[in-house]
């Protein structure tokens, strides 16, 4: 069976196992691995049948086991070559997902036609591997310096440069690594994390769907008690201390000092409505990285944009993998290192834009003030108040479903939303004028809002929408936003960043900023049928800043 690229359909029944990868094909991944180890080329296309050909005749494939941390034996595979040439290293850990290290299969391939020695591996507690699921930590850490001892021991020749890959799970292992074991000298990090605690409580705000989905595709796994405790208590609302204290020494960015003390270039992939890690905590990381670096942001959900590049099948995302090991790893000057820090498609209209660093993407701030008529305005208006009824959800949703609604974007059918449907004493609306020129909306929006609650616990999603003359319209970015702290009946004031976007509005599309109190993706900390009462004082207007390019 040859692979090829569809569009994934949702679940069928009760079934069917959940994956963060829907469209890969266990069997046709499966067919190509036993050919590279038989030659026997039965049964795949042609072009497949010359990619096996083409690998065998320069390495040598086989399976095998890798010994992690505390001895537990890791499933692997090795693409090595026989002669002693210096040759640079590629150690790629698997993502979250039962097929471990299969989904490298094609690609770790490629890699090795082209000259390097690759090793990859399927992480501790998923099928194959021993051990307990910790959610990279420190045993992850150890499994990942332990594959590299493996593939360093199993090289013919010199070693020279060596890189880490991963894709979602295995990219956040492979930065905790490279700021560990200083042998590592550059990183590919697609669809990854960098504040752990952030990904799972934005702005305070429990993840509970990216959670749900984490475990439903771990049901074949083997959690350790306490990664599965982590994973209760977030969906039950407890211990949220516990959590991000759990959550800090796995994320990169509590190591980033290391990764900056020796300047290990690292290139990350991320998609714009990505569900499981939101892009802003992200971007804190890319930020404030000091070595070379470059994001590239695309449509799509986790891991969407560069799955078709995990059977072969052209993919720019991959393609940048490819070169910024050949420029790091084999010291190739291909112009990856001069092209800017940030390359983003835009929203919907697929262009690709460069830009030096990320700052450089907006030129300046256009400022709305949220008005009493419902309307998004030039000037600040003060003494309004609009009520929003907690506990219904509102046809503003943040997606359909996890990774799933990513794949139709990327198709050209992001999700349509009826904002004649949403029920204004469910929510509250603010709406601009017609735009009179398209309006590239390039950064982060932020949102200044503040509203009174009667209870101590509150929250809100807040959403902008890029609505056409007709009523329908398409999500342009959002943020969720709760507050614990604050006694009950006293005005709160929220200061937030909405996630990143790369966006045109049409010219004659209003742009549509809707607040509600419920959405199944978050935690609800509001009691049923309360009510939030947002207003704008004198003192500090409400408003919403928007990043234009």
């Amino acid at each position: 069976m040859t692979p090829a690229a569809r569009t994934p359909q949702p679940p069928q029944g009760p079934q069917t196992p959940f994956s963060l990868y829907p469209e890969l094909d266990a069997n046709a991944l499966n067919a190509y691995v036993t050919a590279l180890e038989s030659g026997d080329v039965t049964g795949l296309s042609p072009a497949r049948a010359a990619e096996v050909a083409e690998v065998r005749a320069v390495v040598v494939f086989t399976r095998g086991k890798v010994t992690g941390a505390d001895g537990d034996l890791l499933d692997a595979a090795l693409w090595r070559h026989t002669g002693g040439l210096p040759r640079p290293l590629i150690v790629m850990p698997s993502p979250w997902t039962s097929l471990g290290w299969l989904v490298y299969a094609v690609q770790a391939g490629i890699f090795a036609a082209r000259g390097y020695n690759v090793l990859a591996y399927t992480t501790r507690g998923f099928p194959g591997s021993e051990g307990q699921v910790e959610v990279a930590g420190p045993l992850d850490v150890v499994d990942g310096s332990r594959a590299l001892d493996h593939l360093i021991e199993r090289t013919a020749g010199p070693v020279t440069r060596i890189g880490f890959l991963g894709d979602s799970y295995g990219s956040g292992i492979s930065q905790l690594v490279a700021a560990h074991d200083t042998r590592v000298d550059a990183v590919v990090a697609l669809s990854s994390w960098g504040d752990l605690g952030e990904a799972f409580y934005e702005n305070s705000t429990r993840h509970v769907e990216a959670v749900r989905a984490l475990l439903k595709a771990a049901e074949k796994a083997r959690l350790s008690p306490q990664t599965q405790s982590v994973f209760d208590n977030v969906l039950a609302n407890r211990d949220v201390q516990g959590t991000l204290a759990w959550a800090e020494t796995r994320s990169p960015f509590t190591h980033i000092k290391e990764l900056n003390r020796r300047q290990v270039p690292v290139l990350y992939a991320h998609a714009w409505h990505e569900t499981l890690f939101p892009a802003n905590q992200t971007l804190k990381m890319f930020n404030e990285l000091t070595g070379p670096k470059r994001m590239v942001l695309s449509i799509g959900d986790h891991s969407g944009p560069e799955s078709s590049g995990m059977f072969g099948l052209p993919n720019r995302i991959w393609t940048e993998a490819h070169r910024w090991f050949d420029h790091h790893l084999k010291e190739i000057e291909n112009g990856i290192g001069d092209e800017g820090q940030v390359l983003s498609e835009v929203m919907w209209n697929q262009t690709l834009e460069p830009r030096p660093t990320w700052p450089s993407l907006t030129e300046h701030i256009h400022r709305l003030h949220l008005a009493g008529s419902g309307e998004l305005a030039e000037a600040p208006e003060a003494g309004w108040t609009a009520t929003v009824l907690c506990g219904v959800d509102t046809p503003a949703t943040v997606a359909d479903a996890v990774v799933l609604s990513g794949y139709a974007e990327m198709a050209g059918r992001p999700k349509v939303y009826p904002t004649g449907e949403i029920d204004r004493s469910v929510a509250a609306v603010w709406a601009s004028a017609p735009v009179e020129e398209t309006t590239r909306l390039r950064g982060t929006p932020k949102l200044r809002v503040t509203y009174r609650a009667p209870n101590p616990g509150s929250a809100f999603v807040a959403y902008l929408l890029d609505m056409a003359p007709d009523g329908t319209a398409h999500i342009v970015t959002h943020a969720p936003y709760t507050d614990l702290d604050s006694p009950p009946d006293s005005l709160i004031s929220a200061d937030i960043d909405l996630q990143a976007t790369a966006y045109d509005v049409p010219r004659g599309n209003r742009l549509m900023l809707v607040i509600d109190a419920r959405d199944p993706f978050y935690g609800d900390a509001n009691l049923p049928r309360a009510t939030l009462a947002f207003t704008s004082p004198e003192a500090t207007p409400s408003y919403l800043d928007l990043p234009l390019g």
